[in-house]
This record gives structure tokens, C-alpha cells and sequence, in this order.
């Protein structure tokens, strides 16, 4: 009994991959301008599934397109090799920007934990997050999603910490944060959108001050595009280069860590990111790691020294909390620690498109009365 496919059907699947080729070409392009518009955006997220498709395609192609082989497989793997580029830092082969503590760093008063995590505000099965909140016990919590519903299940939790700004909002952009280390700041202000707040604290670890910035913008989406995003991102950048102490952002950023918005926020802010050289730390969908895109982030100054950094369990929300333990301590850090380059006038240049896109923008949806 013959098992060779029939030609129509082989031709037909053969058109088909040749059509999906050129949509994630077209899409990967897309993502290689600084257009806004959601559509274009939302290809700088599955850079990583998007290579193994391209390399399974090129593959494919090669072997049974005989008409447009070998060049369009030769195209892909051009392709391929860009987008790993892209995520390269994101691998083990790279080299780590925050060093490791020592044991003996680890133990020092400067040594805190830090957890964010977006609960999902329509989730009401509360007790896996307060189980895992109870475990793991930090000294700082940024809690996104939190309605009045969540902030009301979370307050057995938050009775232990010293410092709690709560804003329980209905429409998924509530925020509670909460610090057990001493604080002479605490607060939550809208950035670039009403109802969007973002948490500002300064806190002292070991004695010593440090900046806290928690965000939570809105994704892109079908009509609603990036400048709101990207200028809520900015804006946190300039605040914490602004303001002369160590500086850690923590949140749901709802942008991959290696889009060009985030290495944009690493440059003004001069922030590095403990992921490089080590892994994605992929936090969402919870439920689908091998589709797993890093949106939930944490940043900080050349200041900090990374103990410990992990993505924990789905506990029913579409995120997964992503925790660190980091120390303060300036002297070992900036001996060991990558040293951010100071902006260039092209980052700050654009920077600024960012902000007059967003002014611009802002400006037409007051005509436009949304």
C-alpha cells in the first residue's frame, strides 16, 4: 500500500507553509520599525516561538519546495538569526549584568526580598495566592489587578507590613503595595492614563536609601495602541534617574523585556536587568510555559547584587509572581556588576518622540472626547 502523499495535498500544505512564512516575515519586519499601532507591537512578544517556527519552516521548505528553494529557506534563516539576536541576551550564553551575591553578602541588613505579581482581578479563589504570599514572605509586595474584592481578601496578609498603599480599582488596573522596610515615601500616582496608577517609593535597606517604582500600564490591543504605554515607561526611567539613589522597578509592564521600550527604560534609568545571562524568567500565560513571554520585570541600579530570582507556581491567575532576593550593598556592586552606559543624545532624542507621540495622542482623544 503506497504511503506517498497525494500532489494536491502536499502542493496545498506547501502553499499554505509558504503563506505563514511570509506573514511572520511581514510581522518581523513590522516589529523592526517604531510604529505604535497594536497590530505591529504585539510581534515583539513571541520573538522566541516565532525563531523555532521560522527554523521549523526553513527546514521544511527546503526540503519540499523545490520551486522556491533554497533561497526562501536561506531568507528565513537570516530572519531567524535576528531574532535570536534579539533574545540572545535573554540566554545563558550571554554574559550577566547583576553579579551574584556572596554567602557572606547574602546575610548583610542590606539583603531584602522583593515579589510582584498580577493576581487577575476576575480570579476569586484567593487562598493558593495567600498560601503562596504567606511562603514566601517578602519584605516588598506589588500586587496588580487588585479590586476592592482582592484587597479585601489580602488584608490578613498585608497586617504585617508596616508600610500598605492601597488603590483597589474595578477595571483591572488596581495596585497594592506594601513594605516592611522602613519608608519616608509612599504613594500612588496616574503617569499617562487616568485610573492606571503606579507605586513611588523611597525605602532604606542596611541604612541606606533606595527608589521603588512599581507600574502596571495598559497593554496594546485592538484600539488601543503603545504611546500611553511607552510613555508611562519612560516617564518612570526619567523619575528614577532623577532622582540620585539606587533605583528598582518592579512590575507588570505589560512589554517583553527585550523590546526596544525596555532597553529604552534600562538606558534612561540606568537600570540593569538580573535576567541577562541567565534566562527569560518567563511569567505569563501561567498556564502555557512553552509559550511563555516575560512581562512581569524587575529592574535596578548598579547598586544591587542578586541572591536569588525565580518565577513561582500558577496560583489561578494568568501571570505567575515572580520573586528576587537583592542587596543593597553599593561598594561590591559596582566593582562586580556591568556598568550601564550613561544615555546617549540618541536615547534621549528618543525618549522625547516618545513623550510628544503620547502628548500628540493625548491631544486627539481630548477632540475626540474619549
Amino acid at each position: 500500500m503506497s504511503t506517498e502523499i497525494p500532489k494536491p495535498l502536499k502542493t496545498t500544505a506547501i502553499w499554505l507553509l509558504r503563506l505563514l512564512a511570509v506573514l511572520i516575515l511581514a510581522g518581523t519586519a513590522g516589529s523592526m520599525t517604531d510604529a505604535n499601532q497594536w497590530w505591529i507591537r504585539m510581534w515583539d512578544f513571541p520573538r522566541l516561538q516565532i525563531l523555532i517556527a521560522i527554523v521549523v519552516m526553513a527546514v521544511l521548505l527546503f526540503l519540499f519546495d523545490r520551486m522556491w528553494r533554497p533561497w526562501f529557506s536561506i531568507i528565513l534563516l537570516l530572519v531567524a538569526c535576528w531574532q535570536f539576536y534579539r533574545i540572545y541576551p535573554y540566554t545563558p550564553l550571554a554574559p550577566e549584568e547583576v553579579a551574584m551575591s556572596t554567602p557572606r553578602e547574602a546575610k548583610a541588613d542590606g539583603c531584602f526580598k522583593a515579589l510582584t505579581f498580577n493576581v487577575l482581578q476576575k480570579n476569586r479563589d484567593y487562598e493558593p495566592t495567600l498560601e503562596m504570599l504567606r511562603r514566601e514572605d517578602a519584605d516588598v509586595l506589588l500586587l496588580l489587578e487588585t479590586d476592592q474584592k482582592w484587597a479585601d481578601a489580602l488584608a490578613p496578609v498585608l497586617d504585617g507590613y508596616s508600610t500598605v498603599v492601597r488603590q483597589p480599582l474595578d477595571n483591572t488596573y488596581g495596585l497594592i503595595f506594601a513594605s516592611r522596610l522602613p519608608a519616608s515615601e509612599a504613594r500612588v500616582t496616574d503617569l499617562a492614563q487616568k485610573d492606571t496608577p503606579s507605586a513611588f517609593a523611597t525605602l532604606s535597606a542596611g541604612g541606606r536609601n533606595f527608589k521603588l517604582i512599581g507600574l502596571h500600564p495598559r497593554p496594546p490591543h485592538m484600539g488601543q495602541d503603545t504611546e500611553e504605554r511607552d510613555a508611562e515607561i519612560v516617564m518612570a526611567a526619567r523619575h528614577a534617574a532623577d532622582s540620585n539613589m539606587p533605583a528598582m522597578a518592579i512590575g507588570d509592564f505589560n512589554d517583553v523585556a527585550w523590546s526596544d521600550t525596555s532597553i529604552l527604560f534600562k538606558s534612561i534609568g540606568r537600570f540593569l536587568d538580573p535576567r541577562i545571562g541567565r534566562g527569560t524568567y518567563a511569567t505569563f500565560p501561567a498556564d502555557k510555559t512553552w509559550l511563555g513571554w516575560p512581562l512581569d520585570h524587575l529592574f535596578v541600579t548598579e547598586e544591587f547584587l542578586i541572591t536569588e530570582l525565580k518565577v513561582l507556581e500558577n496560583v489561578g491567575s494568568d501571570h505567575r509572581p515572580i520573586a528576587s532576593t537583592m542587596c543593597l550593598s553599593p561598594g561590591p556592586a559596582i566593582a562586580r556588576n556591568e556598568q550601564p552606559e550613561a544615555p546617549t543624545e540618541e536615547d534621549q532624542s528618543e525618549a522625547e518622540d516618545v513623550m510628544e507621540e503620547y502628548r500628540e495622542d493625548t491631544k486627539q482623544d481630548a477632540v475626540e472626547g474619549e
